[in-house]
């Protein structure tokens, strides 16, 4: 399998601010090709890269004032193996997160799913998310959670996402969220999917469908979408003017909601 994703995003910075940009392919691709270009004015920026969990590629810099533009390109050949899951993220991806109120929805998860586990359990979350939601771009707030995302019964991927995870946390199975590049995805965009731990691996849990699960390319993993924003700003001013995403596959595989898949 090989995969081609590219970003492009160009922004206004009216202060002198600190970024962060969360669109690299994670740590652990298979890459044959990559670019990775931050410009201010037509002129390099030089940047840094921290490492994240979960092999989460974050490039850190600060830039003044002016015209901004951020370009990337990858090419991914074959599949990634999964990393090995850690003691802790069996506990961090129990807890109740900021946009995962998984407490809150512990007697809707009971009610809706008592006595299932494992496969059945995640193929029943999945339908019944993407049953009472309807997928309606723009029309939730970047401080919707799982609780306001069920209320509206409307969003996009992420807030799909959120209200898997926190389903499945309150029925005490670690679930979390991850970013990434979609081939098949319409309308193109940065997607996001949940993953919950099933019998030792995690399992790609996407309510909306609208991607297969086999071509997706992670690029960040957290406990929500504060953890896998593709660009944060502080201390200044950022004012986003263009945003563009492109990601293909050799071919494109067809899914079945009732198959296991992990993300690679």
């Amino acid at each position: 399998m090989q995969r081609s994703v590219t970003a492009a995003i160009d922004a206004t910075i009216d202060r002198a601010t600190t970024v962060v940009f969360s669109i690299a392919a994670a740590e652990g691709a298979e890459l044959s090709r990559e670019v990775i270009e931050y410009c201010l004015d037509g002129e390099p920026v030089d940047f840094e890269t921290v490492l994240d969990q979960h092999g989460t590629r974050l490039h850190v810099f600060d830039v003044q004032p002016g015209r901004f533009s951020a370009r990337y390109e990858a090419t991914a050949e074959g599949r990634t193996v999964p990393a090995p899951t850690e003691t802790v993220d069996l506990i961090r991806y129990l807890r109740p997160s900021r946009y995962c109120e998984s407490d809150t929805l512990l007697p809707t998860a009971q009610a809706e799913f008592r006595g299932l586990a494992g496969r059945d359990l995640l193929t029943a979350v999945s339908s019944w998310v993407g049953e009472e939601l309807s997928y309606v771009p723009g029309s939730s707030a970047p401080t919707d959670g799982a609780v306001q995302t069920l209320l509206l019964r409307q969003g996009v991927c992420r807030d799909y996402a959120h209200l898997v995870i926190a389903l499945l946390r309150a029925l005490d199975v670690p679930a979390r969220l991850a970013s990434v590049y979609a081939p098949g995805l319409y309308p193109m965009d940065f997607h996001a999917v949940a993953e919950a731990h099933i019998d030792g691996e995690w399992q790609v849990v996407d309510a909306t469908t609208l991607a297969p699960r086999d071509s997706l390319l992670r690029i960040a993993t957290g406990r929500d979408a504060s953890d896998t924003a593709f660009l944060t700003n502080h201390g200044g001013y950022l004012r986003l003017d263009r945003l563009e995403v492109s990601a293909v596959v050799d071919v494109l595989p067809n899914d079945d909601i009732d198959r296991l898949v992990q993300l690679g």
